[in-house]
């Protein structure tokens, strides 16, 4: 019991430390009990990116609410297009996605819609996936009683102090080979980004793939992946909120029919 009580604070010290790395100034006495009950209650991690400090509130993200559900033995999620309510001319989607927690469960529904009105500027040309990725969203925080709404279900992202980092990522040069002039390969620039803001490797490569437009990212060439690198590089700096929500919609969805 001391052993596990230890962890539990050891968890959420690191998680603190870490959030207020992150969200300097912002993480005072109020924000630091409610953070410390929602690592207890729901064992989220701020560095894995599970939950984020935006507007004064916490939000849980998709990818926090995938973890919870797969360490709860989630049964499956299935999700379909409501075609009534979708108009992809206009870019509007609506999705309905259906969680069962367990073999026989009637399941836990939720909506979720998007179009260009509702959504980050950063994301346009996404809805689709918004729109899945929010009713997902829904129907996990209703299955497993969770009130702390997800970032992905925001229609605009509020405009707090964006968090601090040491140094701006340096610009991407569209010339040389990446291997002389003391320029790091395009790999290893890559690399640099995702330690730099705590990014997802495995996110930053799917939307790398959809990016270049490729079914592997060794296909692409040399100038989309640089151009993605700048294009990835800007939106961390600029707003590294919307890029998280940006990154969570290439998380996988897991589709069972019960």
């Amino acid at each position: 019991m001391k052993e596990t009580r230890r962890a539990r604070s050891k968890h959420f010290l690191n998680n603190l430390r870490l959030a207020r790395r992150l969200w300097p100034n912002q993480i005072h006495s109020t924000e630091s009990k409610a953070l410390e009950v929602f690592l207890r209650r729901y064992r989220l991690s701020v560095g894995a990116g599970e939950i984020l400090y935006l507007g004064r509130r916490w939000y849980v993200t998709h990818a926090g609410l995938l973890h919870l559900a797969a360490r709860s033995r989630c049964h499956g999620i299935q999700v379909q297009q409501v075609r009534d309510f979708c108009d992809p001319v206009a870019g509007r989607w609506v999705f309905k996605a259906t969680v069962y927690t367990f073999s026989g469960s009637r399941g836990f529904v939720g909506y979720g819609d998007a179009d260009p009105s509702n959504v980050s500027p950063l994301v346009h040309g996404a809805e689709m996936r918004v729109a899945e990725t929010r009713a997902v969203n829904r129907a996990l925080r209703k299955a497993y009683g969770i009130g702390l709404c997800s970032v992905e279900e925001l229609g605009s992202f509020p405009a707090p102090a964006s968090p601090s980092y040491p140094k701006q990522a340096a610009p991407v040069s569209g010339n040389g080979n990446g291997s002389g002039h003391s320029q790091p390969r395009l790999r290893d620039q890559l690399c640099l980004l995702i330690r730099q803001f705590n990014l997802d490797p495995t996110l930053v490569k799917a939307y790398a793939v959809d990016f270049c437009g490729t079914e592997a990212l060794k296909e692409a060439s040399r100038d989309l992946v640089e151009s993605f690198i700048a294009h990835i590089s800007k939106a961390a700096n600029e707003d590294r909120d919307a890029l998280i929500c940006k990154l969570n919609s290439y998380a996988p969805s897991v589709e069972v029919k019960p």
